[in-house]
């Protein structure tokens, strides 16, 4: 519905595979917000997509080790929810954005903009990077491009080293 309401041009991109539901029921999207699924204090995850499913995987995987992990789902990529990517930053460590999309121009770059110019802190991509895609079955690529919580668990871990 936010869609139709809204003055002036909408992009809305579907994918093809079962997406696990992540929102409650009675959720009412609305542009340029995003949701805080899971609190976390040691890093942030803010994505979009299926890629929502697998960052909460992940946060799953990482509880186990004692590192709390914030989950942010956001549901559009322009307008930004900068208050709520504000706030991560600023309370966690680091950023982590998880997207099955290009990084360039997409969700990873939108943030990565956003806190260069109000609070820089680090931030690590998951996505597709600067490559042209295939063709293939959708689980099958998710694992090509390592798009997936196992991926992001790594991440996570290799920069909290840091």
């Amino acid at each position: 519905f936010a869609a139709a309401e809204y003055e002036g041009p909408v992009y809305i991109r579907m994918g093809r595979l079962d997406v696990e539901t992540v929102l409650e029921d009675n959720y009412e999207f609305q542009i340029g917000l995003a949701n805080t699924l899971r609190e976390g204090t040691d890093v942030s995850i803010v994505s979009c997509g299926l890629m929502t499913q697998e960052a909460l995987k992940a946060a799953d995987i990482l509880a186990e080790e004692g590192i709390s992990v914030r989950v942010i789902n956001s549901g559009s990529v322009k307008p930004l929810d900068g208050e709520t990517i504000l706030k991560a930053a600023q309370e966690t460590k680091f950023i982590v954005t998880a997207e099955e999309h290009s990084v360039i121009g997409g969700l990873g770059a939108a943030v990565s903009e956003f806190l260069s110019e109000t609070h820089p802190t680090l931030i690590k991509k998951v996505g597709i990077y600067d490559a042209f895609g295939q063709s293939g079955k959708g689980q099958e690529l998710l694992e090509k491009y390592e798009l997936t919580a196992d991926k992001l668990v790594a991440v996570i871990r290799e920069n909290l080293k840091k």
